[in-house]
């Protein structure tokens, strides 16, 4: 379904078991829009009545049992670049 990069991986793991971040929270990726606008998303969340929790590569990660079939095939990574870092969020 999802998959991350390794450096993507360390960098959630690295946020997640950061002292600022409350027990409880996972990564959530899903998508905010719709139709021909929708956009990809990704951050730190608590799970809802509305969300599935897989375990990804040792990541827990909430996914909103309606965003499922967009995000088939989506691969998560992390860059540098000369104008910054970041996640980006791709389909395969």
């Amino acid at each position: 379904m999802v998959s991350l990069s390794e450096v993507a991986r360390n960098e959630i793991l690295k946020s997640l078991n950061s002292s600022q971040i409350p027990a409880g929270y996972a990564l959530r990726v899903g998508l905010k829009g719709g139709a021909c606008s929708a956009t990809y998303l990704l951050g730190l969340d608590k799970a809802t009545e509305h969300d599935e929790l897989y375990d990804i590569e040792g990541v827990n990660v909430l996914i909103d049992k309606r965003h499922l079939m967009y995000l088939i095939g989506v691969r998560i990574d992390y860059a540098e670049t000369e104008s910054g870092m970041g996640f980006t969020i791709q389909k395969q």
